[in-house]
């Protein structure tokens, strides 16, 4: 036969130890925060491939030029629309190849720049207008 004896309830005089709260060096488990995962990461083949598609824009756009003042003017009109497609590309695609198209254009630009400064330079006539 069991005797039943009452609960003594909680004991308030217990010492118990105190939980160690870890550092973070080490984790002990799954991260408390979700972590979010860009679903079109920066890569190097994409900021290659943007730069390379962006040269031969470019490069189409440049040769349809027969002097310094057409080369120029169609080196903007074509890095603007270059522009604008990397803006698209940077809202809803590949933002790698949005970074090569734009590192690229503003290369051709700084080209362009530096081929009518020396014209203007030799020639001593703004050659844009």
């Amino acid at each position: 036969m069991t005797i039943a004896r009452p609960d003594p309830g909680p004991d308030f005089g217990a010492v118990r130890p105190v939980p160690r709260t870890p550092s973070g060096l080490f984790p002990s488990g799954p991260p408390t925060r979700p972590t979010y995962r860009e679903p079109h990461p920066v890569t190097g083949g994409g900021v290659a491939s943007g730069g390379g598609a962006a040269a031969g824009w470019l490069l189409l756009f440049g040769l349809l030029g027969t002097d310094v003042t057409s080369y120029a003017w169609w080196t903007v009109f074509a890095g603007l629309l270059a522009w604008a497609t990397a803006l698209v590309l940077v809202r809803f695609g590949d933002r790698g190849v949005a970074t090569g198209v734009a590192i690229v254009t503003a290369g051709g630009w700084s080209i362009a720049a530096a081929v009518v400064a020396v014209r203007w330079a030799t020639s001593g006539d703004w050659p844009l207008w």
